[in-house]
């Protein structure tokens, strides 16, 4: 069995993590300051390297102003 880092729904939810960031017009720094984190872990987040849990996409979700249907979306698809 694959890890699920490297299937096509992984990349499917991190695309909608970086859509969702340019949505609000906020660029990685400025996201990683709200979260406390190095900007390396929002790029991290964005390319798929890092498999977020559901804890850290809601906290995403929330500085973005979006539902976390707005990440599902994508994999209704698959």
């Amino acid at each position: 069995m694959r890890k699920t880092i490297y299937s096509p729904q992984h990349k499917a939810v991190a695309a909608c993590l970086r859509r969702a960031r340019l949505d609000a017009g906020l660029n990685q720094s400025a996201v990683a300051k709200r979260l406390r984190k190095p900007q390396s872990y929002v790029s991290r987040c964005e390319t798929g390297d890092h498999r977020l849990d559901v804890v850290e996409l809601q906290t995403f979700a929330r500085i973005y102003k979006k539902s976390l249907d707005y990440f599902m979306a994508p994999l209704h698809s698959f």
